[in-house]
């Protein structure tokens, strides 16, 4: 994730994607099934760094399930979370945040009285792999707002990486882009470049020139994903910031 990661300029760039703001937005103006639809969306990309967040503050296994499964159903399906949201307030990930701590304050001993979902929409989140992922999480002391940086980070850069793959995909190139991924930030030690171009037939200097291209692309949807989670595109290089603290810290 350094400045030669291909990541573009405003003025590169253009065209901000639709933030998740919009979708706040549109779910909180609307009963449509396409913003509900969407809003979920958001919940099920979102949901690891809440649970994270909730374990590292001291929650079991359980309640950590339980706190995020309800949070989405209580606080997002019914609109309650959208209560004083303006889509200018700026970053997406600190909203977030601060509406399920507003949810574990005045929620939480009424939710542990009460039997789950009763009268209550509910979205189905697919924390099968929850504790998995957490138990692979860094076992140094971090706090919980660290943990909750620190996953969120990692959520952007895999969507991001996904995001990009899908674009190789619709090009019938998901497994070249399979090969070539190990280059990007994060991924492991790849090979040497000349030992990956005789396996994939070409030469050397071709498939530098392809890495290297990669790499810009893969900069490109990560600001695309980043821009996304703003309401000011001048906040964009901010979390760029952000994540590189994130993810060193």
């Amino acid at each position: 994730m350094d400045d030669n990661s291909g990541i573009p300029s405003q003025t590169q760039q253009g065209q901000f994607a639709t933030t998740h703001w919009s979708v706040v937005a549109a779910a909180a103006g609307s009963d449509s099934p396409e913003a509900q639809q969407a809003m979920e969306q958001l919940c099920r990309s979102y949901w690891y760094p809440l649970y994270a967040f909730l374990r590292r503050k001291g929650s079991t296994r359980e309640e950590a399930e339980d706190a995020t499964q309800d949070f989405f159903a209580e606080r997002v399906l019914t609109k309650r979370i959208f209560e004083g949201a303006q889509a200018d307030q700026g970053r997406f990930r600190t909203w977030l945040l601060n509406s399920l701590r507003n949810h574990t304050v005045n929620e939480w001993q009424r939710r542990r009285a009460q039997k789950r979902g009763g009268g209550v929409s509910h979205t189905s989140l697919d924390l099968t792999d929850a504790e998995g992922r957490y138990l692979l999480e860094p076992g140094h002391d971090e706090t919980p707002e660290k943990a909750f940086e620190r996953t969120w980070a990692m959520t952007l850069l895999q969507k991001a990486l996904a995001s990009l793959r899908a674009e190789y995909e619709r090009k019938n190139e998901a497994a070249y882009f399979d090969q070539l991924k190990c280059f990007l930030p994060g991924a492991m030690e790849p090979p040497p470049y000349a030992e990956l171009a005789k396996r994939l037939g070409q030469t050397e200097g071709a498939l530098k020139m392809a890495v290297c291209r990669l790499k810009k692309e893969y900069g490109e949807a990560l600001r695309k994903e980043i821009s996304r989670t703003v309401s000011d595109p001048a906040q964009v290089r901010e979390e760029l910031q952000f994540l590189r603290a994130a993810l060193s810290g």
